[in-house]
């Protein structure tokens, strides 16, 4: 690298500085020419010189997408500082008061979520729109999904706090223009600024604790937000009954826009508690003398920046296309067919249309795209996120309405059936801190990965066979107590795993594209689900019951029916055999998409789980850790042993070596470099010291040739 000449310029070399350095812009510096000592309060920096010492200018380096990435500064910076205030609560006491505080946010929007999919409902039962549940709902996902991809990369800009407390004040709003809607118009438009809130309080919670945790004990920590499920299985069900949601549903939810609020107050005092002691130290006072690229370019030229990198323009084209796609679906049936109609057959028209635009412009103009290649073409990423999409798919397929089938359909009361409907969460959380403490043992996820996905697959067997009449009561408990294990052993899993595979800074965005894909699955689960329902079921209950205003009263106003029609007349069991065929026809595209997800789940990565943060010890471009997996090396072995012609593994590499098997140039390689000596870097205590100790080893990067 020394030799090198830039446009008859002299010769460069590098120089070591070992002192605190004021107003220095990083501006996308590549993570090895950078070193701060968080122990021993030493910032170290490679810079180039040339042959007279003076100091060179240094572009933006490029990200993964291949262009500049003139925002890295802020996203090192904020990582830098996230390692610093999680260093300040490395003492155990602090770390069970962290564990406790993602507790009680979780007790907060766990028990609303739970309470607030029963009130749903019955807001679309006032409105004499129940079928339109699923459309609620398919707003709610496709809303989620975009946010996903926002909040992410704004999480690494401005840091997880910031964009916490913004959450919550989109919580709150939702909250209130839900409570005071008298149509499902604007129950809608409440339900969008709501899930914004939602979303970004679950992935920001979601990511302090990754920052606060090894490997080893990530799934630990990623499971203390659900554990108040709980309390609130047995609880929600009291709260429902008692707050009579046919009558008070408005204030019912209402409510929460300011209990929420307070549910979160620990874990912000838990942050400011670290930022104030962190603050003090003396690398977070260098860390505050970096200059990021709003103070050197103005803010202006910020919010340009800030454009791109959130991939604005894809994501506005994403979310309409969806929204046009699945929502039509869940509109066009009811008591008379609507999809000639134009309000439907146009917005599907349009969304289909710019599906093609999306994927044209993602590739030809997005600067950072929504689904960057690099990380998504290797099968730890790719094969979590398909995962992700089945697994939220298959859940509304069999749960989107099944706490009114237990209403009408198996005579269940309002307290039964909310607690019913809570089971698999409960049972899942019962079972997640055991599992979580075993796997700190094993240090390996992928086979309990697999072994869930087939629980998964029984489950909703059970589910399928029972799913009407009083005979079901103990069938569907069953089923969910069953779905519940399975859930515990590959949703959370899997994203840790992915996790575990990549670098603390490519973190945040496998974690949203994991959870874009999950928001999308239920986006495409309520639609198909919804669209089933409003088919199917007005005709089946018309088919049985032939009177077309009780059939529509039926359809419409479910809670209003069984109290008029008790379980013994004839037709409420005309109505419950309506309602089990479609649930019927619910259940079993579940069961058949579980067929899939098994298929998929040994096409993870099985990476150890150790105790470090993340994988520091990545090479240049690299993003994916590729450690030894035996699941899958056993099914190319067999794949190999009876395909014709191809060769036995020990004849040639396998698939996974020959992944692993990079162009490298190091000095074990050949011959060391020419001028090897004008590098000189030391290498400091920091969590990237492995990274910096490769600098020497490492592939020569595209942009230290142009040096």
């Amino acid at each position: 690298m020394g030799d090198r000449n830039v446009s008859g310029s002299s010769e460069l070399q590098f120089e070591h500085h070992d002192k605190h350095i004021i107003n220095k812009e990083y501006n996308g510096l590549p993570p090895e020419f950078e070193n701060v000592n968080y122990e021993k309060s030493a910032h170290q920096e490679v810079i180039p010189v040339n042959s007279d010492g003076e100091r060179q200018e240094r572009g933006p380096s490029l990200n993964m997408y291949g262009v500049p990435d003139k925002l890295h500064a802020s996203k090192w910076l904020v990582i830098r500082k996230s390692e610093l205030m999680a260093a300040e609560y490395d003492w155990w006491p602090f770390r069970i008061l962290l564990l406790f505080s993602a507790f009680v946010c979780g007790y907060g929007y766990g028990l609303d979520s739970s309470i607030r999919y029963i009130y749903t409902s019955y807001a679309t039962n006032s409105f004499s729109q129940h079928s339109l549940l699923s459309t609620i709902n398919v707003i709610n996902a496709v809303i989620s999904a975009a946010s996903q991809i926002v909040y992410a990369r704004l999480a690494d800009v401005f840091g997880r706090l910031a964009l916490f407390i913004t959450a919550i004040v989109f919580y709150s709003m939702g909250t209130v223009i839900q409570s005071q809607s008298y149509d499902i118009e604007r129950y809608a438009a409440g339900s969008i600024f709501y899930n914004l809130g939602y979303v970004g309080v679950v992935l920001v919670l979601l990511l302090i604790l990754s920052d606060f945790s090894s490997l080893r004990w990530r799934l630990f920590y990623q499971f203390a937000p659900t554990w108040p499920f709980i309390i609130n299985t047995w609880i929600s069900g009291n709260i429902t009954s008692r707050a009579d949601p046919l009558k008070n549903w408005s204030w019912d939810i209402g409510m929460w826009a300011f209990i929420f609020p307070l549910s979160c107050i620990p874990m912000i005092l838990c942050m400011l508690h670290m930022w104030w002691k962190a603050r003090r130290t003396e690398e977070w006072k260098v860390l505050n003398e970096e200059k990021t690229y709003f103070k050197t370019h103005g803010l202006v030229s910020f919010v340009t920046e800030l454009f791109w990198k959130l991939d604005t323009i894809g994501t506005f084209i994403m979310t309409v296309s969806l929204g046009c796609i699945l929502v039509p679906l869940t509109l066009a049936g009811g008591t008379t067919s609507k999809w000639s109609n134009s309000h439907i057959l146009g917005p599907l028209v349009l969304g289909i249309v710019l599906l093609p635009m999306l994927v044209v412009y993602e590739l030809k103009w997005a600067r950072e795209p929504i689904l960057p290649w690099k990380l998504i073409k290797d099968r730890a990423v790719w094969a979590s996120m398909i995962m992700s999409f089945l697994y939220d798919f298959i859940f509304y397929m069999a749960y989107d309405y099944l706490y009114t089938v237990m209403i009408v359909a198996v005579d269940e009361s309002v307290e039964s059936a909310t607690r019913i409907s809570s089971l698999s969460a409960f049972v899942s959380t019962v079972f997640s801190p055991i599992f979580a403490l075993y796997i700190t043992r094993v240090t390996r996820l992928k086979p309990y990965i697999v072994t869930g996905c087939g629980i998964w697959m029984l489950a909703l067997g059970l589910l399928y066979h029972y799913r009407g009449g009083k005979q079901s009561h103990g069938g569907i408990i069953g089923g969910l107590c069953v779905w519940g294990i399975g859930s515990t052993m590959f949703t959370y899993p899997v994203n840790v795993s992915v996790q575990s595979a990549t670098s603390h800074e490519n973190m945040a965005t496998v974690t949203s594209l994991n959870y874009t894909l999950y928001r999308i699955g239920s986006a495409v689960g309520t639609a198909v689900s919804g669209c089933i329902w409003t088919q199917k079921l007005y005709h089946e209950i018309l088919r049985r019951v032939t009177n077309g205003s009780i059939a529509s009263y039926a359809y419409e106003k479910p809670y209003n029916f069984i109290v008029d029609y008790a379980w013994d007349t004839p037709i409420r069991q005309q109505v419950v055999e309506a309602y089990m065929y479609v649930q019927k026809l619910e259940t079993l595209v579940g069961l058949v998409f579980c067929a899939p997800l098994l298929l998929f789940s040994p096409c993870l990565r099985d990476p150890k789980l150790t105790d470090e943060i993340a994988h520091n010890d990545l090479g240049e471009d690299e993003y994916i850790a590729r450690d030894k997996d035996y699941i899958f090396d056993w099914i190319e072995d067999k794949f190999r042993r009876f395909t014709p012609g191809l060769h036995p593994r020990d004849c040639c590499p396998s698939i996974s070596d020959q992944e692993g098997q990079e162009e490298t140039h190091s000095v074990e390689d050949g011959e060391p470099r020419d001028n090897a000596d004008d590098v000189v870097i030391k290498s400091g205590e920091s969590n990237f010291k492995r990274s910096q100790e490769r600098f020497r080893s490492r592939k020569v990067s595209p942009y230290e040739k142009t040096i």
